[in-house]
């Protein structure tokens, strides 16, 4: 049977083109049942207040650097959105007086206009925000080298070579109202993908890489990021791929609730849960991942469940 046609962009793949089975089955779990979607490779967990659930998450970076050596280099992948932890981060750093000198950080993406990366001069800059909010509030004596942070900018082959020099402990995000993690947007329904989005086993494959933005990331973006100004949002991105998120030792999903709609979040925890993995659903992949961790704050689950506005 012929796949649906989107709801959200006909011209491309996404969630609305699921089997109608799987979306109702979503929309009917409850943060009880959420919970107990959990199962080995996959874990739930639940945060009461805002305040645990950013201190949470940014204890997961001080973690990782924390079993960095001279003779044992790891890291941490780290998103731009959501944002709150990085000057907590910054903050445990500096009390817990811990040298970064053998630690590093992967960007998870970066705008790209007129084929070429952004600069730190543009107002959306993923690497100028993860600077301002985190990195330039570590006090130097304790400060990352800087030939230690990697961003997807420039030679791509270069930065996935360093996912092979440097074990990466830690690939952290949060979830897109397309499901995405990094820009791993569903592709565009045309070519070789007109019938079919591609399979777990060929979306798998994609490095790191200069993506073309599925509509509803532009939008998203712009609300959350540019106050609805969707002009100033770019079409293009380079984004981590799905290649380096598996060389990573665990994946691990922020969900705050205003990044994704309740569906969603429920969504792409079922369909990693009972290992449905859709290219449509690009999240649902890491089904297949050994170690992905969903984080939920509880009052944002919200429910899904008819209110007019």
């Amino acid at each position: 049977m012929a796949r649906a046609i989107s709801k959200l962009a006909p011209l491309w793949w996404d969630y609305t083109t699921l089997d109608a089975e799987i979306l109702n089955d979503a929309a009917k779990l409850s943060a009880k049942d959420l919970q107990q979607l959990a199962r080995p490779g996959f874990t739930v967990n639940f945060y009461n207040t805002v305040e645990e659930f950013y201190a949470a998450e940014a204890l997961e970076y001080i973690k990782a650097w924390r079993e960095a050596t001279p003779d044992n280099p790891v890291g941490v992948c780290g998103p731009i959105g959501p944002t709150e932890q990085l000057p907590l981060v910054a903050q445990m750093v500096n009390a817990m007086e811990l040298n970064l000198k053998n630690a590093h950080y992967w960007g998870m993406d970066e705008w790209v206009e007129n084929g070429a990366t952004v600069t730190t001069d543009h107002p959306l800059s993923f690497s100028k925000c993860v600077k301002e909010m985190c990195f330039d509030k570590i006090d130097p004596a304790f400060s990352m080298p800087t030939e230690n942070m990697h961003f997807p900018s420039g030679d791509l082959p270069a930065y996935t070579k360093t996912y092979d020099e440097v074990k990466c402990l830690l690939m952290q995000g949060g979830q897109g109202e397309i499901k995405h993690w990094a820009f791993n947007d569903p592709v565009k329904r045309a070519g070789v993908y007109a019938d079919a989005p591609p399979s777990p086993e060929e979306y798998r494959k994609l490095a790191t890489r200069i993506v073309e933005l599925h509509p509803v990331t532009i939008i998203q973006n712009a609300r959350t990021s540019g106050g609805g100004n969707v002009a100033l949002v770019p079409v293009t991105a380079a984004t981590v791929g799905p290649v380096e998120t598996w060389k990573s030792e665990k994946v691990s999903i922020w969900h705050p609730g205003h990044h994704d709609n309740p569906f969603g979040m429920r969504l792409s925890a079922l369909m990693i849960s009972k290992r449905i993995p859709d290219s449509s659903v690009p999240m649902s992949l890491l089904a297949d991942h050994p170690n992905v961790h969903f984080n939920y704050l509880r009052p944002g689950i919200g429910s899904v469940e008819v209110e007019m506005h």
